[in-house]
């Protein structure tokens, strides 16, 4: 499912020489990042755990084959955090130490980070960004209670 989320961020057309907006869709990667770091992910299709570097910015978790993230570095895919409705750690699903999922209403992804604090850290990074992501669209629909019709 995170290659349909890729697709859903990214739209489907045919890659553009523009990395900025055929990969990142408009998010500059490669500078001053959030969150940065290696996790080990499960496949979306073959179960197996790689070791990818993340990278969290602005709403979206990019993650790279090298931790050497350039204006032209490629993701191997993201997940659109505003998207998400939980991240917790997930020891106990996994019987592995560190883990801990990221859920969308489609589906659950797990990863696992090298440490506990480094755990604990991701997993407040991504949930403060799921807050600050899915608090913005609901900021427009805010109603002024304290403003009243006729007062001018």
């Amino acid at each position: 499912m995170a290659a349909s989320l890729w697709r859903a961020v990214m739209g489907t057309g045919a890659a553009s020489t523009n990395t900025t907006d055929s990969s990142g869709g408009g998010v500059e990667f490669w500078r001053a990042p959030e969150r940065v770091g290696w996790l080990t992910k499960q496949g979306e299709y073959i179960k197996t755990w790689r070791r990818r570097w993340f990278v969290l910015k602005q709403g979206r978790l990019f993650w790279f084959k090298e931790s050497t993230v350039t204006r032209a570095s490629v993701p191997r895919g993201v997940i659109p955090v505003a998207s998400c409705l939980t991240v917790k750690g997930a020891e106990d699903v996994l019987n592995r130490p560190y883990a801990f999922e990221l859920s969308t209403p489609r589906e659950t992804m797990y990863f696992i980070a090298d440490t506990e604090k480094e755990k604990e850290e991701w997993i407040n990074s991504i949930g403060r960004s799921i807050v600050q992501h899915s608090r913005s669209v609901t900021d427009a629909e805010v109603v002024d209670y304290d403003s009243r019709p006729g007062d001018k």
